[in-house]
């Protein structure tokens, strides 16, 4: 059925009303709205998504393109409220030009008071939003301080105007786009399942091999060859899981599924994009990701394969330390087991970063070829033994250099060392990978916060 520009379709039906986005979002036949329909712009309801009970709210964009008043901004403090009381998922359905201009102050301090509820809510319930339309002004605000932001192709973030939204906002306040609104209540309702209703470890029912039964190892090549993360991650967890901010710094990977029957964050090096080197982008990423998931309880399982940080003066200029640092704070405070699986390698002040043990790890497992090291055993040769090398004659330069790069693995230790170092404390086979994951993660403690609506 065909729509017009404003979202009335052939039949005369408006798509933007906030009880049919309530409707869709809700399972059927479960939508109980929490306060009659007024003129205050906002709709807000609980009912069940996937089973698990939910509380929403949703902007009327048909009422003076969803501006914000008081008594509007008074609904979505009661459902954000009505969502800690009752310990579930609270998601917004975002389409607003910000506060009504008509009331003045006394809308500012409505949507002051939105923020301040968001703010009490986080790390206490899920929150989601969905932006469905133009989110302005102080709407803006409201999604980014949000655990997730998903946003339909209609949708846009903006303060000033909808052209910085990509430039100013964009990547990094959206975790996920969609094609259109259906699908984007489609993510957000998988969302709110997994966050929801996050379940319980089983390690005796994690069969060998990957979730299709290939062998892990086959995923990752040997030596230094790029390839995509993706496929492994998707085959340690129990079915394709939801990656965030998938278009913001690559070379890292922040996917949110279930493993072992249990809801999971995953972090992972991307070594198709920068080798799999951290940089600024990607430790703010990570940090940020980590944040989320020790605030809602969800346990962590962190796969490295890092060749270091990424070098340069433009890093320098981006912040590298002190975003870098972000990351470092976000593992070592976080209380939820999470647990880290060396495929490849780990090098340099990036092996520290990736949930070493040194900050705090409930397990660090490797798979036997796996390298961990100050640096790669090449470059150490190169710095170590330049001058050795230079005054070697021409023909016997190669040799000498691989020579002294097997004196260089023999001498470091490799993932021997970091075993009786402890840093490491198993070298696993790729085949009981999923198994001594699960077995770690569901043996410790399940730390603070939020655990989904089924006690842990």
């Amino acid at each position: 059925m065909s729509r017009t520009p404003s979202g009335v379709d052939s039949a005369g039906v408006d798509h933007r009303d906030p009880e049919l986005r309530l409707q869709a979002f809700f399972d059927r036949g479960t939508l109980r709205l929490l306060a009659p329909r007024d003129d205050s712009g906002v709709l807000h309801a609980r009912g069940r998504v996937g089973g698990t009970p939910a509380v929403a709210f949703a902007t009327d964009a048909t009422r003076m393109g969803g501006a914000l008043g008081l008594d509007g901004c008074r609904h979505i403090v009661s459902a954000i409220d009505t969502a800690v009381r009752d310990r579930v998922p609270v998601a917004g359905l975002w389409h607003s030009g910000g506060a009504r201009v008509t009331e003045g102050v006394a809308a500012l301090d409505g949507v002051g008071q939105v923020f301040a509820a968001a703010v009490r809510a986080s790390g206490r319930v899920p929150q989601l939003s969905v932006v469905l339309g133009p989110a302005a002004g102080g709407a803006a605000y409201g999604p980014a301080l949000t655990d997730i932001v998903i946003m339909s192709r209609s949708g846009r973030i903006f303060v000033t105007g909808p052209e910085a939204n990509h430039d100013v906002t964009g990547d990094r306040v959206v975790h996920l786009t969609a094609e259109d609104d259906g699908a984007a209540l489609g993510e957000a309702r998988r969302l709110v399942v997994l966050l929801g209703h996050q379940g319980r470890f089983s390690p005796d029912d994690v069969p060998p091999g990957g979730r299709t039964g290939q062998s892990l190892d086959t995923l990752v090549p040997a030596g230094t060859r790029a390839y995509d993360v993706q496929p492994l991650v998707r085959a340690l967890l129990d079915e394709p899981g939801v990656e965030l901010h998938g278009g913001w710094a690559p070379n890292l990977v922040t996917t949110l599924g279930r493993f072992a029957g249990r809801t999971v964050g995953v972090v992972a090096n991307n070594a198709l994009r920068l080798g799999g080197c951290l940089d600024a982008s990607a430790a703010e990423k990570a940090a940020r990701f980590v944040r989320m998931c020790d605030s809602l309880g969800v346990p962590l399982i962190v796969l490295v394969d890092v060749p270091g940080y990424l070098p340069g003066v433009d890093q320098e200029w981006d912040g590298v330390v002190r975003r870098g640092t972000q990351l470092l704070h976000a593992f070592a405070g976080a209380v939820v087991p999470r647990v880290t699986l060396v495929t490849r390698r780990a090098y340099g002040g990036a092996y520290i970063a990736m949930n070493s043990r040194s900050l705090g790890a409930t397990a660090v497992f490797a798979w036997p070829a796996a390298e961990i090291a100050v640096m790669g055993p090449s470059a150490a040769v190169d710095m170590v033994h330049r001058k050795r090398l230079a005054a070697a004659p021409l023909a016997d330069r190669d040799a000498l250099r691989e020579q002294l790069i097997r004196e260089q693995i023999a001498e470091a230790g490799g993932v021997r060392r970091a075993l009786e170092t402890g840093v490491v404390d198993a070298v696993i086979e790729p085949a009981e990978t999923r198994r001594r994951i699960a077995e770690a993660l569901a043996a410790a403690p399940a730390g603070r916060g939020w655990h989904g609506n089924i006690p842990l």
